[in-house]
């Protein structure tokens, strides 16, 4: 914690200095490595990112370096029409996981997202966005110049014309836009620079709009977008959907003999480590049980509240791709897992850190959200 608030206050100084002094700041930001650049930038509000962005020496270093949720909330609050100049420089893993946080809908693709994403790339230049293509779930690709254009084979027959609107880069396929009045000046670019740069891509997206099943397409596509988001820590809306599941009166009570919750294994994180307050004066009761913990136990505490937020990200269907999601998923974990924990310890004698050492925090927001549901559903029944 003290290296992430020295982080946000040495920024906040360098974006200071940069109003009067603009070589001044760079040169002090020259002088840090890559790490210390990608935690000043992380520290700092995502809408004040872009300023610290543009003073950097060498963005094309620190933008690969970046969490992937990080560069997507910092691209979303730049705005995406105008964040061409930072997704230059992302890795295809960082494109591919923004994609998967910001153009879904529950299980749903969001075609109009994905377009403003290939948008900002396409703004990044050719090479980019060719990348992009390159680098993305093909079906992905494919779902969204079908949601733009129809295309047609030219056939084998004398005299034959074209639908009126069609376009054509080779005199075999044919593409024109879905409804009048479209535009499809992205997916041409799309298309010309596939046809240049990967011919093989471009004519596999052209047959595929002749043949392929767009919902057959859609289900992998979800498939592998959930596999990911599963190795960032997120489940699937099933298992996330178990923090809630109903657990009888008799049942809250039940815990293991011994000790044995706090044996979450670390992952990977795709946003900077979020601020925990574990101490013992922190508002919710999780973290100030946490706070009596061993380091290794607290470590572990971490990555297992951590995948409790992603559940509730998940299970309360919050936008994975907005800045504002991380903290709502943390403060509601806190909140009902501080009750469950409560109640738990109230029930069987015991302090607090003994009860988080057998009860994983999972099971704590599961006692605590049915503990809410009978608060809410006797406020609707009323007094006898």
């Amino acid at each position: 914690m003290p290296l992430q608030d020295a982080s946000q206050r040495e920024a906040q100084r360098i974006l200071d200095l940069a109003r009067s002094d603009a070589s001044a700041a760079r040169e002090i930001l020259r002088g840090l490595g890559v790490d210390e650049q990608v935690a000043l930038v992380c520290e700092l509000p995502v809408a004040a990112r872009a300023r610290l962005l543009d003073l950097l020496p060498s963005l094309e270093n620190v933008v690969p370096a970046l969490p992937e949720a990080e560069l997507c909330f910092t691209a979303k609050a730049i705005g995406l029409a105008d964040a061409g100049w930072i997704l230059e420089h992302a890795t295809l893993e960082q494109i591919q996981v923004c994609l998967d946080l910001d153009v879904w809908r529950d299980q749903s693709l969001d075609a109009a997202a994905l377009g403003d994403w290939l948008g900002a790339l396409a703004d990044a230049g050719d090479e980019t966005l060719v990348r992009a293509a390159r680098g993305i779930d093909p079906e992905l690709l494919y779902l969204f110049v079908r949601s733009r254009i129809a295309a047609q084979l030219k056939p084998n027959e004398e005299g034959w014309e074209p639908d009126p609107g069609s376009q054509t880069l080779e005199g075999q396929f044919y593409f024109r836009a879905l409804a009048e009045g479209d535009d499809v000046a992205l997916v041409a670019r799309l298309l010309r620079v596939l046809f240049e740069h990967d011919y093989w891509l471009y004519f596999r997206m052209l047959q595929a709009l002749t043949w392929e099943d767009p919902l057959e397409n859609e289900t992998y596509a979800a498939r592998w977008r959930e596999g990911r988001l599963e190795d960032l820590g997120f489940p699937s809306f099933d298992e996330a959907m178990r923090i809630y599941g109903r657990l009888r009166p008799e049942e809250r009570t039940l815990l293991p003999e011994h000790s044995g919750a706090l044996a979450t294994e670390a992952f990977r994180l795709p946003v900077w480590l979020p601020r925990l307050p574990v101490a013992i004066d922190a508002h919710h009761l999780v973290f100030r049980a946490a706070a009596a913990l061993g380091d290794d136990e607290r470590r572990a505490f971490f990555f297992a509240f951590v995948a409790l937020a992603n559940a509730v990200a998940i299970a309360d269907r919050l936008p994975l791709g907005d800045a504002e999601s991380t903290p709502r998923a943390i403060e509601k974990a806190a909140t009902l897992a501080s009750r469950g924990l409560d109640w738990l310890a109230r029930r069987h004698g015991s302090d607090t850190t003994s009860i988080l050492r057998r009860a994983t925090v999972a099971r704590l927001f599961r006692v605590g959200a049915n503990l809410e549901r009978d608060e809410r559903r006797d406020t609707r029944s009323g007094p006898p």
